[in-house]
């Protein structure tokens, strides 16, 4: 059995992990290397969102895994954007959760549910919202196993050819047992 260990990483502490968590996005994605920079950027910039907070998971180590999030609000672009095809109670009272991810040596260790678990325990907000590919993928899964629905599929933001399925669940999130 894989041992791992969550931490808060704070805001400073967020700020100064940053390269090694793009690194992370980076293999778990499998993104190309010419969008890293403005991901950092995009990243660097939710810090400054309220209620902003940060975990990584970490695993002899290395950083196995993180996830963030923070109060969703209008003026925010995911917000913002997804706003015109969702129903308005979903994102009158969000915690949008901005990115979970998981190195591929390390999924399928619950690492995904530990941390998705841990960054909405305790939370004020109502609901939980996201985005992930609009495809049959692990992370999926996981998000339908722990109480998110679609609320909009096939969406297209700008600048991407990939579908996505924004998903929503109601807080607390249903056990992950």
């Amino acid at each position: 059995m894989l041992r791992y260990d969550i931490q808060e990483l704070g805001v400073s502490g967020f700020a100064a992990e940053l390269d090694h968590l793009v690194g992370v996005y980076a293999v778990a994605m499998d993104a190309p290397g010419d969008q890293l920079a403005g991901r950092r950027v995009i990243m660097a910039g939710h810090a400054s969102y309220p209620g902003f907070t940060a975990l990584r998971a970490m695993s002899g180590g290395q950083t196995a895994g993180f996830s963030y999030g923070f109060h969703g609000a209008p003026g925010q672009w995911w917000h913002d954007h997804v706003a015109v095809g969702v129903k308005p109670q979903w994102l009158a009272d969000c915690l949008e959760i901005a990115e979970l991810h998981v190195a591929p040596e390390f999924q399928g260790h619950g690492i995904g549910t530990a941390l998705l678990c841990r960054l909405t325990e305790g939370r004020s907000e109502r609901t939980a919202v996201l985005s992930t590919r609009d495809s049959e993928t692990r992370a999926r899964r996981l998000y339908r196993h722990l109480g998110f629905t679609d609320l909009l599929t096939g969406y297209r933001f700008d600048g991407t050819g990939a579908a996505f399925a924004i998903m929503g669940a109601t807080l607390p999130l249903r056990s992950s047992s």
